[in-house]
């Protein structure tokens, strides 16, 4: 009788439970330490996309102000205008956004600060803005300006 028992080598039934209870553990940390990081993927991608507005933004208007003869600023229309022989540009200040001609800028202007010559301006004629975007845009300060050529001062005009 004995050799037809013969014993055949496997795990038990507790032992299959015990590894199935600690590979559902480890898989359930994984993909909880998985959401973790694209999180932080996310934020740090919402972060640099904010960031690289915020930079664009800059970098367009150092280029405008230095390329540009004239700048005015239309109050009542939220207007920047840039003018010279060549060409005009415009700039566009809306609730939430700053649109430069086919460009658009997602940035929170908060205030806005104009001057000319290093007095405060409404409107007008300026050479020197300073933008300071919202907090959840990262709180960012720009303040770009241009040194007037001569014609800035014969040619001035107090109205737009």
């Amino acid at each position: 009788m004995s050799r037809y028992l013969k014993k055949i080598t496997a795990f038990t039934l507790n032992e299959v439970m015990v590894a199935l209870l600690i590979t559902t553990i480890v898989v359930g940390m994984a993909f909880s330490v998985l959401r973790l990081v694209q999180q932080q993927m996310y934020g740090i991608s919402v972060n640099f996309e904010r960031n690289t507005q915020v930079d664009l933004l800059r970098q367009g208007l150092w280029m405008d102000f230095n390329r540009f003869d004239r700048v005015r600023f239309d109050a009542p229309r939220q207007q920047l205008l840039f003018v010279n022989e060549v060409e005009t540009r415009t700039y566009h200040f809306y609730d939430g956004l700053v649109v430069r001609d086919r460009d658009t800028f997602h940035i929170k202007i908060m205030e806005k600060s104009r001057y000319f010559n290093g007095e405060a301006r409404f409107s007008g004629e300026i050479d020197a803005l300073d933008l300071h975007t919202a907090k959840e845009h990262g709180g960012h300060r720009i303040f770009v300006f241009k040194r007037n050529a001569a014609t800035s001062y014969l040619n001035r005009q107090d109205g737009i």
